[in-house]
C-alpha cells in the first residue's frame, strides 16, 4: 500500500492522511482510556494530590519545538505540522512498552505508534519531494530514559504523569494531522 501511495501523490496522500487520522485518533482514544482507568483506580485524595502537584506542560517532549496554540497551529505548514508529529510519536514508540495498565491496550500501542511513524516519514517525503533529510536532520534525543524512569518505578505520580504527557502528546499530534490533512482537503472543515 505504501509504494502504492507514491505512485499518485496527491490523491495517496489524502488516502494516507486518512489513515494517519484515523491512527492517532484510536491512539488518542486509548491513550484517554488508560488514563482514565488509571485515576479511577486512585482513591480520591491520592488523584486530588496527583491533580495539585502534576503540571502539564513538564512533560518531557515539550522540548520539542511546536506550535503553542491554534493560530500558530493552523499558520504552520504542512510539513512542520508533519516533522512535530514524527517527532512527538518517535519520542513515544519505545516507552510506549513501559506504560502502566493493561498489557493488552499497551500491546496495541507501541506497533501502533510504529506504523503512524512510518506513514508519516511517507508523508514527510512526499511533502518534501525527495529524500529524508528532514527527518535525518534533526535527530532526537533518547526520551525512552525519561518516561521509563517516570512510570517504571510503579509509583503514582510516575504512573500518573507518563499517562497524562502520553495523553497530551496524543491529542497534539491528532490536532497537527488532522489540521494538515485539511490543508489537501479545502472541503473539509479546518476549524479547530
Amino acid at each position: 500500500m505504501l509504494s502504492a501511495c507514491l505512485s499518485h501523490p496527491l490523491i495517496d496522500s489524502q488516502r494516507l492522511f486518512s489513515i494517519a487520522v484515523n491512527r492517532i485518533q484510536h491512539l488518542h482514544m486509548l491513550a484517554q482510556r488508560i488514563f482514565s482507568e488509571f485515576e479511577s483506580s486512585l482513591q480520591m485524595e491520592e488523584q486530588r494530590q496527583l491533580n495539585k502537584i502534576f503540571l502539564p506542560d513538564f512533560c518531557n517532549s515539550d522540548d520539542i519545538i511546536s506550535p503553542i496554540d491554534k493560530h500558530e497551529t493552523q499558520r504552520s505548514s504542512v510539513l512542520r505540522l508533519l516533522t512535530v508529529s514524527y517527532r512527538l510519536i518517535e519520542c513515544w514508540e519505545f516507552p510506549s512498552q513501559s506504560l502502566p495498565g493493561g498489557s493488552v491496550l499497551r500491546n496495541q500501542i507501541s506497533p501502533k505508534l510504529s506504523e503512524l511513524k512510518n506513514g508519516i516519514h511517507i508523508l514527510i517525503r512526499t511533502s518534501q519531494g525527495a529524500g529524508d533529510a528532514l527527518v535525518e536532520a534533526d535527530p532526537l534525543s533518547p526520551y525512552g530514559g525519561y518516561y521509563q524512569a517516570l512510570g517504571g518505578d510503579g509509583s503514582l505520580r510516575g504512573s500518573y504523569e507518563m499517562l497524562a504527557c502520553f495523553k497530551k502528546d496524543m491529542h497534539k499530534v491528532e490536532t497537527y494531522l488532522t489540521v494538515a490533512k485539511c490543508r489537501l482537503s479545502p472541503e473539509d472543515n479546518c476549524t479547530l
